[in-house]
């Protein structure tokens, strides 16, 4: 890959997938929102959920995350593929923590991604979360009670 452009492009993308991630994890449900579209959709189909605004994603994230004892989310990068200034893209994700009802979760998922260039910079268009594995055995460990620094 030697265009310049492309190779920023794809910088870009996968830093957008990584603050999205980190958003969720620090709770930033507004800079969460901000990486979408105005009419940027997230849904989930498993779990029947089709959020198709930034204010309907920063609400349905900020009450998925009050029942979450603790969680983590971790994304490993996938494909993306470029079409000017629209693109496609995965990426793989692990999830696991305890829901404050003390039931705990463990899945391996796969976010299939439509992107599109902005004058902010590349936003997400969609987000769909497509679940590969779920694991409801209980967690035995205990969440730390360290916060990271930001």
């Amino acid at each position: 890959m030697t265009d310049f452009q492309a190779v920023a492009d794809r910088v870009e993308i996968g830093a957008l997938c990584a603050e999205f991630t980190d958003a969720g994890m620090m709770a930033d449900f507004d800079r969460l929102a901000a990486l979408f579209t105005d009419e940027g959709t997230l849904r989930i189909p498993a779990a029947n959920i089709e959020l198709g605004s930034r204010a309907e994603i920063r609400r349905g994230i900020e009450g998925a995350r009050d029942l979450w004892e603790y969680f983590l989310q971790t994304t490993h990068p996938g494909s993306i593929r470029l079409d000017g200034d629209t693109a496609t893209g995965r990426a793989y994700i692990v999830e696991f923590g305890r829901l404050r009802d003390g039931s705990s979760h463990l899945n391996q998922s796969v976010y299939h991604d439509r992107y599109r260039r902005t004058p902010d910079g590349w936003k997400f268009t969609e987000r769909v979360y497509e679940m590969h594995y779920v694991d409801t055995a209980p967690l035995t460990g205990e969440a730390s009670s360290v916060k990271g620094e930001s």
